[in-house]
C-alpha cells in the first residue's frame, strides 16, 4: 500500500492516488480522513468467493475491499454499498479507473436504514453468495471523535449499530451464504453477539501484531441459517520480529492471495 501524491479533483475532497496488491489496484482516496488500508486488504483475502459469485462490499467507502475482491477473483460480481456521496462518488471513479465496471458497480445508499427505502438494494436481497463488512470500530460518545466528519463517521457509530449491520448482512446475503467481518479483539463479543440466531458455523481467526502479542483484530467468518458450533482457527501473525510483514502476509498484501478463515 504505497501513498502518492495528492491530487486534486474538483469533488468534495482532495485525494490521494494509492496502490495496493502490488500496484495491481490503483486507488483514490480522501488526503485527510478516514483512509483504508490493511484491514481492507485482509478482510478482501479473506472472502471465500469463487467463479462469478455475488459479493457485497457493505459500507465499502472508496471501494478498496470490493475492488480488491474483484482483482483476486476474476469473475466475481461486486456490488459496493456506501452511504456517503462524496466516498461513493470516488468509488465510481476507482471501479472505471481500474477496468472493473463490467462486473463492480456502487449503490449509494445507507445500511442502517430500512432496505425497502433503497430500491436497488431491495431488489437484491438474499441473493449475494458473501457479504463483506468493516464497521466502524468505536461508538459514538466513547472516547474522543476525529475532527475529520468523514472520518468520525467511518470510525464511529451510534450504539446497537453493530446489530444493524448483522441485520443488513442477514437481509442481503442467500440461505448458505457467508459474512465475513474485521473488527477490533474486544469487540468479539459484540459480533458474536450481533451474530446470533442469524448466522452459525462460525470462525474466528485472531490477528496478533507480533507473535507473543494479543490480538488486535479478528476475522469472524460466519454462515446465513447454518447451526454449526463455533471455531476458534489459529492466529494469523503480522509481523516478524524485525518488523516486516512475514511471508505468508506479504503474499497477502503484495500478491493476492487468499487468507482462509474456515468453512464458505
Amino acid at each position: 500500500m504505497n501513498n502518492g501524491p495528492p491530487i486534486a479533483l474538483g469533488s468534495a475532497y482532495d485525494v490521494t492516488e494509492d496502490t495496493f496488491l502490488g500496484g495491481q489496484l490503483r486507488i483514490l482516496q480522501p488526503r485527510a480522513g478516514y483512509r483504508a488500508g490493511l484491514d481492507a486488504v485482509l478482510l478482501a483475502a479473506a472472502a471465500p468467493a469463487r467463479g462469478s459469485e455475488l459479493v457485497l462490499d457493505a459500507g465499502a467507502g472508496v471501494g478498496v475491499v470490493g475492488l480488491a475482491v474483484a482483482r483476486r477473483i476474476p469473475h466475481a460480481r461486486v456490488v459496493l454499498v456506501e452511504r456517503d456521496a462524496g466516498l461513493a462518488t470516488l468509488a465510481r471513479r476507482n471501479v472505471e479507473r481500474n477496468h472493473l465496471a463490467e462486473r463492480v458497480r456502487v449503490i449509494e445508499a445507507d445500511l442502517a436504514r430500512p432496505l425497502t427505502e433503497a430500491a436497488e438494494l431491495h431488489a437484491a436481497a438474499e441473493s449475494f453468495e458473501h457479504v463483506l463488512a468493516n464497521p466502524p470500530f468505536h461508538v459514538e460518545g466513547r472516547g474522543t471523535a476525529a475532527a475529520d466528519p468523514v472520518k468520525a463517521g467511518a470510525n464511529a457509530m451510534p450504539g446497537g449499530d453493530l446489530e444493524r449491520w448483522a441485520r443488513f448482512a442477514a437481509s442481503m446475503a442467500r440461505p448458505g451464504g457467508t459474512i465475513t467481518i474485521i473488527h477490533r479483539a474486544d469487540a468479539l463479543g459484540a459480533v458474536l453477539a450481533a451474530f446470533d440466531r442469524r448466522f452459525g458455523g462460525t470462525c474466528v481467526l485472531p490477528i496478533h501484531p507480533r507473535q507473543g502479542e494479543p490480538a488486535s483484530r479478528v476475522l469472524v467468518r460466519a454462515i446465513k441459517g447454518s447451526r454449526a458450533p463455533l471455531e476458534l482457527r489459529p492466529g494469523l501473525v503480522l509481523h516478524s520480529a524485525d518488523n516486516s510483514f512475514r511471508p505468508e502476509v506479504e503474499a497477502i498484501l503484495r500478491n493476492g492471495a487468499a487468507l482462509h478463515v474456515g468453512p464458505g
